[in-house]
């Protein structure tokens, strides 16, 4: 009997640094199957919405989601050419979370019903993002009128350095960088989440024989620093780009939020961490919206 108990046990395993309750909400919420139904959405908005915004307004945009550029880029080095590079990125999200569902040996039903909690779960996890970029650009040193706060909020909104600049391009602009947003919610989460901390973790553990609990803790600081650096220095056709101006504060509130994400993503798996990156952007495009434009 207590073999049975062991061998289920082992069967339901899991990579996450938490154990939920079976069948829990956020058991289920955290599994892979359920990452690809509440992802789905998203990537379907930021594929439709790549080919329904104005190219000249995406343009400048699309170039900031560095990671959707990367997989790209890889695919077509593999052999992978025209419309199939620009469909295979999302395909590659999905097999690898098929394949993790598969080696988790988790259940492989979906509810529904977990949607609308798990987006108002995302919501308030980028709550404090929001407030920490507000911090760091000391919104209480500028003064109260609209274009300061408008400023202030504008920075913030741009610490992911995904082209939130202050525009006057109207619903189109604005539209190109909550779809910009979106993707690199979901493709930035996937390279320096999903797959650099996984690779991080094999390097650390069999190549250098670290233990486990340090070997966490590299990866994740390791992983959020490399994905703040590279808001900075980009590497794209094959050769290495400016992305933008290096500023402390930015820097150091990019390498807290990739710590942030890569915790998250330990406790609560790969769909609340993209979506909750996700929503983070948007958030910040629609108050530098407003408050520019107040």
């Amino acid at each position: 009997m207590a073999r049975s108990q062991t061998k289920q046990k082992l069967q339901y395993s899991t990579s996450q640094l938490l154990n939920f309750s079976r069948d829990s909400y956020l058991e289920r919420t955290s599994r892979p199957f359920y990452a690809i139904m509440f992802l789905l959405p998203f990537v379907l908005c930021y594929e439709l919405g790549t080919m329904l915004v104005n190219t000249s307004e995406l343009k400048h945009s699309q170039v900031r989601v560095v990671a959707f550029v990367w997989l790209q880029e890889w695919l077509r080095y593999l052999g992978y050419n025209g419309k199939l590079a620009w469909i295979a990125p999302p395909l590659v999200v999905i097999l690898i979370l098929l394949g993790l569902q598969l080696a988790s040996r988790k259940q492989w039903y979906f509810q529904f019903g977990d949607v609308i909690p798990m987006v108002m779960e995302c919501i308030l996890l980028a709550v404090p993002l929001i407030v920490l970029s507000l911090f760091i650009n000391n919104p209480s040193a500028a003064t109260h009128s609209s274009e300061d706060l408008a400023a202030v909020v504008s920075r913030a909104g741009s610490l992911f350095g995904w082209g939130l600049q202050a525009s006057t391009g109207g619903a189109s602009s604005l539209l190109a960088n909550i779809v910009t947003g979106i993707g690199a919610g979901i493709y930035e989460e996937l390279v320096f989440r999903l797959i650099l901390i996984c690779v991080l973790m094999m390097i650390f553990q069999d190549l250098f024989g670290i233990s486990h609990t340090k070997a966490i803790i590299g990866s994740i600081i390791l992983s959020a620093a490399l994905f703040s650096a590279h808001h900075h220095v980009v590497f794209i056709d094959g050769h290495f780009e400016k992305s933008s101006e290096f500023v402390m504060g930015a820097f150091i509130f990019r390498t807290v939020a990739g710590m942030y994400f890569a915790v998250l993503f330990a406790i609560r798996g790969f769909g609340i961490t993209a979506g909750t990156h996700a929503f983070y952007d948007i958030i910040a495009t629609l108050l530098n919206a407003v408050f520019f434009c107040a």
